[in-house]
C-alpha cells in the first residue's frame, strides 16, 4: 500500500495555461466611486498591498478595489 502524499506544488490532472490579464500593481492606484463592504483577507495579502501602496503613496484598499474591478471587467468580455 502506498501512503505517500502528492506534492502540493505539482498540478493535479490536466493543466490549462491562462493568459495573465491582471494589471500591473502601479495601475491599481486610480480613484473611483466606491461602496463600503466587509471582507476578510490573509495577513500576507494585506501586508503585500500595504507595502506596495506605501511605495506608491496610495491606499491599499483602493489597490485591492481596483484589482477586483480589473477582474470583473474581464468577466464582461
Amino acid at each position: 500500500m502506498n501512503n505517500t502524499m502528492p506534492d502540493p506544488a505539482e498540478p493535479i490532472g490536466n493543466v490549462t495555461i491562462v493568459k495573465d490579464f491582471l494589471p500591473p500593481v502601479n495601475q491599481l492606484v486610480p480613484k473611483q466611486k466606491t461602496v463600503t463592504i466587509t471582507m476578510e483577507f490573509t495577513q500576507k495579502s494585506i501586508e503585500f498591498f500595504k507595502r506596495e501602496a506605501k511605495r506608491r503613496n496610495s491606499s491599499y484598499q483602493e489597490m485591492i478595489s481596483n484589482l477586483v474591478d480589473a477582474y470583473a471587467k474581464q468577466g464582461k468580455v
